[in-house]
């Protein structure tokens, strides 16, 4: 039995922003640029939970991002 992961936006944001935080990747990257980080049999579930919530490919992950809250030093 197949079991698919589960993706839903907040989950995607989420995985967007531990992967900015840790430096391995640009939030002006493309959206698409995740896809190294995603399984890729997961990757179609991914994707159609990105166009559910208008959010296209080319976007940049800093519009996945949104606001964020800065930590001071």
């Amino acid at each position: 039995m197949d079991i698919a992961v589960k993706y839903d936006i907040e989950i995607i944001k989420e995985e967007a922003r531990q992967l900015v935080e840790k430096g391995l990747i640009s939030r002006q990257r493309p959206i698409y640029a995740l896809c190294k980080y995603i399984p890729e049999r997961d990757w179609a579930f991914f994707e159609l939970e990105l166009e559910k919530n208008e959010f296209l490919l080319r976007d940049r992950i800093i519009d996945l991002l949104g606001s964020e809250s800065w930590k001071e030093d």
